[in-house]
């Protein structure tokens, strides 16, 4: 046997096994949202291979642009070690009306042409890992009867949403719910964080899933990088 062909088997052999790897690869992924007032901070962090691939993408400031009804954010991507990344990029990006409406519209299109896109999405769902949910909420207007009131009303949607939830994925462990009402002022303070873990394989299963049950041409995106695929040309 010739050395290429020893040589194309060992390829194909080392191909197979990444992919491999790559569908059965366990996929952490850990949220952290804080909103204060003012202050916003949104973090996510990525977890493979036990600690080895790691990605962190930070996002500690959140404002309104003072040129228009746009929102500025700052957004900041590690790799590797939260103190120590090996590669790091800290970048501005603005959200404006448009973008939001694209988004819109691009959900809108993948409805439209994804048939039974409900349920692929409640088969991937039911495979993923729900855990460490923790929920805190610090909240007054600054009338005692009024915070009373909406506090029941907070603890009633925290208690929807949790039970929306667990009846999509697979709730590991009991979330941590808390409401505390303060009465002396106005103030809003909230605290989330979650644990997701999924295998990478289901996420492509999806994928292919959506493709397979594509329907009625090609649709048309407005957003990046998804406009590219319908060959519409996105404004900057």
């Amino acid at each position: 046997m010739s050395w290429w062909i020893w040589a194309l088997l060992i390829v194909m052999a080392l191909i197979l096994l990444i992919l491999f790897l790559l569908i059965i690869t366990k996929l952490t992924v850990t949220l952290s949202l804080y909103h204060g007032n003012d202050n916003d901070h949104f973090k996510v962090k990525l977890r493979a291979w036990f600690g080895l691939l790691k990605y962190t993408i930070d996002i500690p400031l959140v404002k309104l642009d003072d040129d228009g009804p746009n929102v500025v954010f700052e957004e900041e991507k590690k790799k590797g070690n939260e103190s120590n990344p090996s590669n790091k990029k800290v970048s501005k990006k603005k959200i404006t009306p448009n973008d939001f409406i694209d988004s819109l519209n691009d959900t809108k299109e993948i409805i439209i042409h994804v048939q039974s896109l409900n349920r692929i999405i409640r088969s991937f769902l039911k495979k993923v890992k729900l855990d460490h949910v923790q929920w805190k909420t610090l909240f007054g207007t600054g009338d005692a009867a009024s915070t009373g009131t909406l506090t029941g009303t907070i603890w009633g949607m925290k208690g929807s949403i949790i039970g929306i939830l667990s009846g999509y994925m697979r709730l590991q462990s009991i979330p941590v719910i808390e409401v505390t009402p303060t009465f002396q002022h106005a103030v809003i303070q909230t605290q989330f964080s979650c644990i997701i873990q999924f295998r990478i394989g289901n996420a492509i299963l999806v994928g292919f899933k959506i493709l397979r049950y594509w329907r009625g041409g090609m649709a048309k995106f407005k957003t990046k990088p998804l406009s590219t695929l319908s060959g519409e040309k996105h404004s900057v």
